[in-house]
């Protein structure tokens, strides 16, 4: 397998976690969204009208600890304001709010590895 890049590892990353949303019949409704504050990677609807912000987390290798500590309180805080912001140019009015992170783990199996932690915010 080639060397990937940064850039390359987390796009991989994002795309394997979009293909896990929809099979979950999530509906991808923006990905890479940015504003002055920051980006959001991935934002979806649920059934039901609940719309999910998602962080994805894309790693080669065990190096960083589990993906429970690669989304901390500063970084909820953060997703929590970049989502608001987002809500705030919407014309669509929302059942519900939810905050995701997938981890992906590319590298140490064949398959990459998938977490889904729901609701982290």
């Amino acid at each position: 397998m080639t060397m990937l890049t940064r850039n390359q590892i987390g796009a991989l990353g994002e795309q394997l976690a979009v293909e896990h949303l929809e099979s979950l019949r999530l509906r991808i409704v923006a990905r890479n969204w940015r504003c002055r504050y920051g980006e959001l990677d991935i934002i979806a609807a649920a059934p039901g009208g609940t719309v999910v912000f998602v962080e994805v987390k894309t790693r080669t290798g065990d190096g960083f600890g589990g993906l429970e500590y690669a989304v901390t309180p500063a970084k909820v805080r953060r997703i929590r304001r970049l989502a608001g912001i987002w809500l705030a140019g919407q014309e669509k009015r929302w059942a519900a709010v939810r905050i995701d992170v997938i981890g992906v783990r590319i590298g140490r199996q064949r398959t990459p590895e998938i977490s889904h932690l729901r609701g982290v915010g």
